[in-house]
């Protein structure tokens, strides 16, 4: 009798035992995992990530977005070779600016304000205030049309209204720290892009074949799509925001004046470098992504003709299911959400520091009054755009000859600043990195003209 008590006693407590056991292996495997080299050496490099990861994925705003699915709606995957060609271009200048922020301790514009004339200066803002002021509004009424593709009964004036003021206040009343966690979170939204992709069955021999081998026929249409990706690419709101972003990250750590800013060490140098290339590696394998996305649907369905990102989800979903279309559309929503703070806050700082007036995300409102009012100015003006009648394809056109002008007006500094031994002392550009800057502002400066002739 008592052999048989034990024996549905051991029965009964077999369940129990065996999932405390698997728990305590499973503790203990973790332990191990969590110890391991690989788990630490991922968590050292993602906080090694920052301003270059952010600068980097804001570069993929729904203005962009945009701009690439008409690429490859319209030529398939005959313009993915832009994403690597444009890879290394991109990152070095990126790296150049985040090595004068380390280096002098000061933004880009403050920089500027020191070694070259005013009217450069002053022109270059003004420029970039009005290029950065006509993203904002595409990309408020991208993100506001994307919302409606979710519920069609939701009103778009409340929309794009209660998304310009969402955005203000985590801008203004957010503090730093926080603020810049949230943007490096959200970037990782971007992968919803990455997934999209895989899920249309690309055709990866002719995908790859594509990547490497340039195709251009130098038809006004292309000549007109290819400026304006190099535009959304090599943009100069990245400039002026991966700069003071270094400068935010010093303040964070304690460095609050210029002379305890100045200067850097080769850590940090090295840090920095990841962050940026790891940054501008993201963004040209996003857009990789969604080039080939629509090149592989959208263009063998005869959609050639896409005036909005929104629209780009909408097109691909009879042909590529819910999940292409879902993943499309809350990637829209997050990178607005990441990149239009961006395009106003390197609008703000760029005026800001031209004029020594107080800037400063780590600064609160009552501490920066014209920093912050920039801000609300350049957000206003882009929710109103979007009230005046404006072809929100020729919103991007537009934004995307801006920045074909203002290009090579900002790169000519940042390649003569990173280049002077008197400025940048051990850590100035090497003669390739020069090299490389010029070959950039030639190329900026070429895609800038070759837009204006296109549109007329």
């Amino acid at each position: 009798m008592k052999k048989k008590k034990g024996l549905i006693r051991r029965s009964a407590e077999a369940p129990a035992e065996l999932l405390d056991r698997t728990i305590t292996m499973t503790g203990g495997v973790g332990r191990r995992i969590k110890a391991g080299k690989t788990v630490e050496r991922s968590r050292k490099y993602w906080r090694t990530l920052g301003p270059g990861l952010t600068t980097g994925a804001a570069d993929d705003d729904p203005s962009g977005i945009a701009t690439y699915s008409q690429a490859g709606a319209q030529y398939g995957f005959g313009l993915l070779w832009l994403a690597p060609f444009t890879f290394p271009l991109m990152a070095v200048i990126q790296e150049m600016c985040a090595r004068i922020g380390l280096v002098t301790g000061r933004g880009l514009a403050a920089n500027m304000r020191m070694h070259f004339p005013r009217k450069v200066l002053y022109i270059s803002t003004m420029l970039l205030f009005a290029a950065n002021t006509f993203n904002i509004g595409a990309d408020l009424g991208v993100m506001a049309k994307t919302l409606q593709l979710l519920n069609p009964s939701w009103n778009f004036t409340f929309l794009i209204i209660a998304t310009t003021v969402l955005l203000l206040g985590l801008q203004i009343f957010m503090p730093y720290n926080k603020y810049a966690r949230y943007l490096k979170w959200l970037a990782l939204i971007l992968f919803a892009y990455v997934a999209s992709a895989l899920l249309a069955n690309l055709d990866w021999n002719n995908v790859l074949k594509h990547a490497v081998i340039p195709s251009i026929n130098f038809s006004k249409d292309q000549l007109l799509i290819i400026c304006a990706i190099l535009g959304t690419t090599i943009s100069p709101y990245l400039f002026f925001w991966q700069t003071s972003q270094e400068i935010e990250e010093e303040i964070a750590n304690g460095q609050t004046t210029v002379i305890q800013r100045r200067g850097t060490d080769k850590e940090q140098i090295h840090g920095m470098r990841t962050d940026v290339w790891s940054g501008m590696f993201f963004s040209n394998l996003v857009m990789f992504f969604i080039i080939a996305a629509c090149g592989a649907i959208l263009f063998p369905h005869g959609i050639t003709n896409i005036n909005s990102a929104a629209q780009a989800a909408e097109a691909l979903r009879p042909f590529a299911g819910d999940w292409t279309y879902f993943l499309f559309t809350i990637g829209i929503l997050g990178t607005g959400m990441l990149a239009i703070p961006i395009l106003a806050g390197s609008s703000s700082y760029a005026i800001a520091e031209s004029f020594r007036w107080q800037e400063g995300l780590s600064k609160k409102l009552r501490q920066a009054y014209a920093f912050y009012g920039i801000i609300i100015i350049s957000m206003i003006i882009g929710l109103c755009i979007n009230f005046i009648g404006l072809n929100p394809i020729k919103v991007l056109i537009y934004s995307a000859v801006a920045n074909g002008v203002v290009a090579p007006l900002v790169l000519l500094p940042i390649v003569i600043i990173s280049s002077n031994k008197k400025i940048m002392g051990e850590w100035v550009n090497k003669r390739l990195t020069t090299v490389i800057g010029w070959i950039v502002i030639a190329i900026m400066a070429l895609a800038g003209g070759a837009a204006i002739y296109s549109l007329f």
